[in-house]
C-alpha cells in the first residue's frame, strides 16, 4: 500500500468515526427531547418536583449531545498554520463541557430538592404518569448502554460521558418511580429526600468525569499495552538491540505522534542506518497509526570484548539498586576514558534522584579512572 493510499484509508476511517458520533448524538437529542417533554407535562400535572427535575436533566442531556456534535465537527478540521497538529483535542474540551453540565445539573437538582424538603408539597400521581415514567426508565437504560458502547467503540470520551450520564438518569427516573409507589401505598413522600441523595450521586459523577477529562488534557502516561506493542514492532527489526525512551503525544483520541530511541551496533554505516530508521517509521505507522517524528540512536559496542565485559559489570552494579528499571545508551570510549549511559528509575521510588545518584556513585567507585556521562531517564509507559 502506498503512502497516499494509507492516508486515504486513515481519512476514510476518521470520516466514518465522525459520522458515527454525529448519528449517535442525534439519536440522543431526539430521545431526550421527547422524554423531557413528557416528563415536564407529567411533573406539572402531578405537582412532582422530582419528575420536573428529571425533565430538566433530559434537556441538559440533549444539550450535551449537541455539544458532542459541535466538538466532533470542529475536531475534524484540517491542520493549518496556527494548529499544525490539527484540532483533535477539541473533543476533550467538549467532554469537559459535558462534565460541567452534569455537575451543574446535580447542583441545581440538589438545591431544588432541599427547597422541597424545607417547604414540602404533596404530589398527585396517577396510573398514566407512572407508566410513562417507567417507560422512560427503560428508554434511558437502553440509550445509556447504546451511547456508551458506541463511544467506547469509536474512542469518543464525549459519547462515553453522555452514556454514563444517561445511565445515571435511568437511576433517577427509577428512584422517582419508586418514591411515587411508596407514596401511593404508604402516603409517605420521600421524593425530595430521594432527589437530594440522587443529586449528590450526580455531583460525584460530574466531578469524576471532569477530573478524568482534565487529566487527559494535561497529558497522561503512555498506554502500557500500546507502548509495549510499539516497542515489540521496533524490536522486530534485525540488529535493533533495544527500544527505549518512547514518548507519545496525543492530539486527539486517534491522533498520535511520538519519538523513540533505538540501540544498534556501532558498525552501522549512515546509509544503512537511514534505511533502518525509515523502515521503522513506516512499520509503526502501518501497524499502530502513530507517526514517529524522531528516532534517536544509541550505538552499542560490539567489537571490544573488554568493553562488553565492562558493560555487564556496570549493569550488575546499577540493577543492584531497588527501583532501577532500565539501563540503556551504554557506550565506552577507552582512549578518552569516558563512559556514558542512562538509568531509568521507577516512579515508585520515594526519592528517584537519590536512587540514581547512589547507583552512579557505585559505578564511579568501581571505575574511578573513567569520566561518567549519565542521565536519569523516565519510562513514560511505566505500569
Amino acid at each position: 500500500m502506498s503512502v497516499m493510499q494509507e492516508k486515504e484509508a486513515v481519512n476514510g476511517i476518521e470520516a466514518s468515526r465522525e459520522k458515527t458520533i454525529v448519528r449517535t448524538s442525534i439519536i440522543g437529542i431526539v430521545a431526550n427531547v421527547f422524554l423531557a417533554g413528557f416528563k415536564a407535562v407529567i411533573g406539572m400535572l402531578t405537582n412532582s418536583i422530582a419528575i420536573v427535575l428529571d425533565a430538566v436533566n433530559n434537556i441538559s442531556d440533549a444539550g450535551s449531545s449537541l455539544i458532542t456534535i459541535v466538538g466532533t465537527k470542529l475536531a475534524g478540521k484540517e491542520a493549518d498554520k496556527k494548529h499544525p497538529f490539527g484540532y483533535g483535542r477539541i473533543e476533550y474540551l467538549s467532554a469537559m463541557i459535558i462534565s460541567v453540565i452534569v455537575l451543574y445539573a446535580g447542583i441545581t437538582s440538589f438545591t431544588e430538592s432541599v427547597k422541597q424538603i424545607i417547604h414540602p408539597e404533596e404530589p398527585d400521581y396517577n396510573t398514566v404518569s407512572l407508566i410513562i415514567v417507567a417507560v422512560a426508565v427503560v428508554v434511558k437504560i437502553l440509550l445509556g448502554r447504546y451511547v456508551k458502547g458506541v463511544g467506547e467503540k469509536v474512542n469518543s470520551d464525549s459519547l462515553v460521558n453522555s452514556g454514563k450520564d444517561a445511565t445515571l438518569d435511568s437511576v433517577i427516573s427509577a428512584s422517582t418511580l419508586a418514591a411515587a409507589i411508596i407514596f401511593l401505598i404508604f402516603r409517605i413522600s420521600l421524593e425530595a429526600w430521594l432527589g437530594a441523595v440522587i443529586s449528590a450521586v450526580i455531583i460525584k459523577s460530574g466531578i469524576e468525569m471532569l477530573k478524568e477529562t482534565i487529566s487527559q488534557i494535561l497529558g497522561e502516561k503512555n498506554d502500557p499495552e500500546l507502548a509495549k506493542s510499539i516497542k515489540q514492532t521496533v524490536m522486530g527489526f534485525p540488529d535493533v538491540m533495544g527500544a527505549y525512551d518512547l514518548v507519545l503525544n496525543n492530539y486527539g483520541p486517534d491522533a498520535w505522534n511520538g519519538s523513540i530511541h533505538v540501540e544498534v551496533p556501532d558498525t552501522y554505516s549512515a546509509d544503512r542506518l537511514d534505511r533502518l530508521l525509515r523502515s521503522i517509521q513506516v512499520e509503526v505507522y502501518e501497524k499502530h497509526n502513530i507517526i514517529l517524528t524522531a528516532i534517536g540512536v544509541y550505538s552499542v559496542n560490539t567489537k571490544d570484548e573488554k568493553v562488553i565485559e565492562t558493560q555487564k559489570k556496570v549493569r550488575e552494579i546499577v540493577f543492584a539498586h531497588p527501583h532501577v528499571k532500565q539501563l540503556h545508551g551504554f557506550y565506552l570510549t577507552e582512549d578518552e576514558k569516558a563512559m556514558r549511559f542512562d538509568i531509568v528509575v521507577s516512579f515508585d521510588a520515594e526519592d528517584r534522584r537519590a536512587v540514581f545518584e547512589k547507583a552512579v556513585a557505585d559505578v564511579q567507585k568501581a571505575f574511578p579512572d573513567y569520566t561518567l556521562q549519565t542521565a536519569m531517564d523516565t519510562d513514560f509507559s511505566e505500569e
